[in-house]
């Protein structure tokens, strides 16, 4: 788990890094009932980036617990953006999406808002 260099751009914003990872969300949830982006809202029409950067892997497992409340925003190696288009840029890295490799990056991801329908109960 070695910090990798990326070029990172939210809404035309952009900036150069070291990082260990970078979720882009719309939903709060990762599987395995870890909170990654605990203030994405999938209503809102903006994507959540949570970016960190480097730490050691003991750090990061001492910092696992806090995922599963979504207090690890709070860490100082922990950054948190908010946009509607999200481009990402790095040598060797690849992309995943509910766990499964999607593509090498470059990727760009946009928020389309109301693209998709969800039919449910209303309860939560």
């Amino acid at each position: 788990l070695r910090p990798r260099p990326v070029a990172l751009t939210v809404d035309g914003a952009g900036s150069e890094r070291d990082v260990t990872l970078v979720a882009v969300a719309n939903t709060a949830w990762y599987g395995g009932g870890l909170r990654i982006a605990p203030g994405a809202d999938p209503a809102d029409g903006l994507l959540e980036v949570v970016v960190v950067g480097p730490v050691s892997r003991r750090e990061l497992v001492r910092t696992r617990p806090r995922l599963a409340a979504g207090t690890h925003v709070g860490h100082p190696a922990v950054t948190v953006l908010r946009g509607r288009e999200v481009s990402l840029h790095g040598a060797g890295l690849t992309t995943y999406a509910d766990g499964e490799p999607v593509c090498a990056l470059p990727a760009l991801t946009v928020c389309v808002p109301g693209a998709v329908g969800v039919v449910g109960t209303g309860r939560t």
